[in-house]
């Protein structure tokens, strides 16, 4: 109820200061994150903060949300105006495919945030070894609305993983390694970037395994997805997790209401990128928050208020990433 209340009062403020800033003075903007056990909140914390100390007349907060898919549709319907999303939701929300049903969602990209891994946890005494063993087991792929349990079933359905030959708790992050921790389910699923703290957390307590990915089902998984690169996690990242881990990468996409104003989007993305010392501060995978990779790795359009600021900086922009 709490957070029905805020978001019917924040939709009340957005319609009163985006429509007609001039009276009030003050221009809100709402950024959809995600849970708090993984980067898209503390990482939309920072961007909240940038963005109202560094841009004139705007008040910017970070909301909790199911993430990806929720975001995506939210920024839609205008109960946020930004969101924090995988590339591969961003894509099927743009263009209304799987979970979206047919119906393009009216979002254009901002930005390129950093790539999320897929990482697959259980404990080393589980005795699982490879993905495939879900099957008959008790697993969480991530929160209903997130782009972790859109992933996960992109690459169950790649694999030949029937979505019904597994239990699926669809927890958030932090309730997935406490589920792990107090051996309620045997597979965890995050996609998120590296070194989030509900995984941390856990292996500080417990000796965890990151299953791998083969070359062979890597193959079959970015054949389904052509937003998906086969990459590997870094060893030492997670305590006991000294060697790297073949997995599977997608690039997090920060997207906006496309009806928002060249001059308004300007001058967010503007600040965003001109304080990335403040972000890195928060997670260093704000290092990868950076101009040119907007141009590189965008998998939907761009909103002309990002066209040009890089066009400003001399950066060019590709046909197919013009809206």
């Amino acid at each position: 109820m709490k957070r029905k209340s805020f978001v019917l009062a924040l939709i009340a403020a957005v319609s009163v200061f985006m429509v007609s800033p001039a009276v009030a003075g003050t221009t809100f903007v709402s950024i959809g994150t995600g849970g708090t056990g993984g980067i898209y909140y503390p990482y939309g914390g920072g961007v909240a903060e940038i963005w109202s100390k560094k841009v004139p007349g705007v008040k910017a907060v970070a909301e909790v949300t199911g993430a990806s898919v929720e975001n995506v549709k939210l920024a839609h319907k205008g109960e946020t105006v930004i969101g924090e999303v995988m590339g591969d939701v961003a894509v099927a929300g743009f263009e209304g495919l799987s979970k979206f049903k047919g119906k393009k969602h009216d979002i254009l990209s901002m930005a390129i945030m950093y790539p999320n891994l897929l990482q697959v946890v259980v404990l080393k005494d589980s005795g699982i070894t490879n993905i495939e063993q879900v099957k008959g087991r008790s697993i969480s792929s991530g929160s209903p609305g997130s782009g972790t349990n859109f992933m996960a079933e992109t690459v169950f359905k790649a694999l030949g993983i029937p979505l019904d030959s597994y239990k699926d708790s669809r927890l958030s992050f932090t309730e997935t390694a406490n589920a792990l921790r107090d051996k309620t389910i045997d597979v965890g699923i995050w996609s998120v970037g590296p070194g989030t703290s509900s995984i941390l957390d856990l292996a500080t307590t417990h000796d965890i395994h990151i299953l791998t990915f083969t070359p062979a089902q890597a193959e079959r998984i970015l054949a389904a997805n052509p937003t998906y690169s086969y990459v590997d996690l870094a060893g030492g990242v997670y305590k006991g997790v000294d060697t790297s881990v073949p997995t599977i990468g997608v690039w997090n996409v920060m997207i906006c209401q496309s009806t928002l104003t060249t001059d308004l989007v300007y001058s967010l993305v503007k600040a965003l990128y001109e304080n990335n010392d403040y972000l890195l501060k928060i997670h260093p995978s704000a290092s990868y928050t950076i101009p040119e990779n907007a141009v590189k790795y965008s998998p939907i359009p761009l909103h002309p208020g990002t066209i040009k600021y890089l066009q400003e900086k001399g950066i060019a922009v590709p046909a197919k990433l013009m809206p």
